[in-house]
């Protein structure tokens, strides 16, 4: 894996290590488990589907529901904004367990 990372930047394997190892160090880089990579991938998932149903209220108060692509009326933009809120409570918890210091 590592010199697989290493090739894709054009670097040395020892130069692309060196590099990961300063940036942990200087708290730059934070290492997490996979199941932490699980949810900060789904925490930005949630953070564009909360733009994503913003963008959609914004637009159907300004032209009305008729907005090809977009929820038919107010009452669903704000169904889908409380379902991303939701979604994104969840990802912040669990993200706030991962970073939780282990003793």
């Amino acid at each position: 894996m590592v010199r697989t990372a290493a090739e894709r930047e054009g670097m040395a394997s020892a130069a692309w290590a060196g590099r990961q190892v300063m940036a942990v160090a200087q708290h730059v880089l934070v290492p997490v488990s996979r199941d932490a990579g699980d949810v900060l991938r789904e925490l930005v998932q949630a953070r564009v589907h909360l733009r994503e149903t913003v963008a959609a209220r914004r637009l159907l108060t300004a032209t009305g529901p008729s907005v090809a692509g977009l929820p038919e009326t107010a009452a669903d933009v704000v169904k889908e904004t409380l379902r991303a809120v939701a979604r994104m409570d969840a990802a912040t918890v669990q993200v706030m367990r991962e970073r939780r210091p282990r003793s």
